[in-house]
């Protein structure tokens, strides 16, 4: 059965840049963020990884940490991390999961049950398929589920963006409407009654029956 959102993130061992990891452990009381890669030496995933681990101090301010996942050996991703400090000048120091058996990617609905148990002989375009993004939170259910063609490079600051959003929803009756960033007027949810709506924040505007914005809630 597929992934869907408010599942629970299935939970597996595997062997990382970082050592063994058991994923609900190594995710603690906080937020994750697993992305995934179909074949390593590859120039827009290559770009990808220098991306995020620039960024990787937003998304540690944010309580959420970071773990990609390839379907190469572990070995391999030490060779590859010389060359995303090569093309992007950042250092990957967050963990990179080898999935040489396609465990992880088959776990997690990336690769159909026939794909095979190596990686060894797979092309990119036989991986086309893991090029996905999990958000997954505190609770171990999935939030967020993106995934990329193998042509388009990801977004990292959308990611940062839906995390935002997803954040302050988790703790306000409130949603974000089409591109919110931080700081825009959010709307207030339908389960909030008008009474309680000024209660909680003070004032709103009405712009439709069903649509009632007010000044984002502070965190």
């Amino acid at each position: 059965m597929s992934l869907r959102i408010n599942d629970i993130a299935p939970d597996f061992t595997a062997e990382t840049t970082q050592g063994t990891i058991h994923f609900h452990d190594w995710i603690g009381d906080g937020w994750a963020v697993l992305f995934s890669h179909p074949k390593n030496f590859t120039p827009v995933c290559t770009t990808e990884l220098g991306a995020m681990a620039g960024l990787e101090g937003e998304f540690r301010k944010r309580g959420v940490k970071v773990i990609g996942i390839s379907v190469d050996p572990v070995e391999s991703h030490a060779k590859w991390k010389n060359d995303i400090r090569v093309a992007t000048g950042f250092d990957v120091d967050y963990p990179l999961i080898g999935d040489k058996d396609l465990k992880v990617a088959k776990l997690y609905d990336m690769l159909p049950a026939g794909a095979g148990e190596s990686s060894e002989g797979r092309t990119p375009a036989d991986n086309a398929t893991v090029r996905s993004v999990f958000v997954i939170g505190p609770d171990r259910k999935i939030k967020l589920i993106l995934t990329y063609p193998m042509t388009t490079g990801r977004n990292f600051a959308e990611i940062l963006r839906a995390i935002d959003s997803i954040q302050l929803t988790a703790k306000h009756q409130v949603a974000t409407p089409a591109n919110w960033n931080q700081g825009d007027d959010v709307i207030i949810t339908a389960a909030v009654s008008n009474e309680d709506a000024i209660a909680r924040f003070g004032s709103f505007d009405t712009v439709l029956p069903y649509l009632r914005k007010t000044k984002q809630p502070a965190a």
